[in-house]
């Protein structure tokens, strides 16, 4: 079992930045392990934001519109997502994935980005 723990949602204005990080308990299989974000918003279905391959490779939610950053360090078992220029519509809760396969597939518990107007 990972356990995925995330930190750096709260209240932000429109047009301020946040830094989310997710730090996994184990690092076994972090550094195999394709790692994203994913966000929920009331009425919408969750989406990607950002996900990270363990060679490096980048996807990204077409609302990101070059925004936003994602970055892993496999040494800490950590991922991180930088959201800068955020907007109101980009308030959801947010959770950090790791994928290692199709029956080893975790999620943290989410954490809320609130964006004012």
């Amino acid at each position: 079992q990972v356990q995925l723990v995330e930190s750096g949602g709260g209240l932000v204005q429109a047009g301020g930045s946040l830094r989310l990080s997710c730090v996994g308990s184990s690092g076994r299989l972090f550094g195999l392990s394709e790692m994203g974000w994913y966000r929920q918003a009331p009425g919408k279905q969750r989406e990607l934001v950002a996900s990270i391959t363990p060679l490096g490779n980048t996807k990204y939610g077409d609302f990101v519109q070059g925004r936003f950053i994602i970055t892993r360090e496999d040494a800490k078992y950590t991922v991180r997502l930088q959201m800068n220029n955020l907007k109101p519509e980009d308030s959801a809760a947010y959770y950090c994935n790791l994928r290692y396969s199709e029956l080893q597939n975790y999620w943290g518990q989410g954490t809320q980005v609130t964006v004012s107007p």
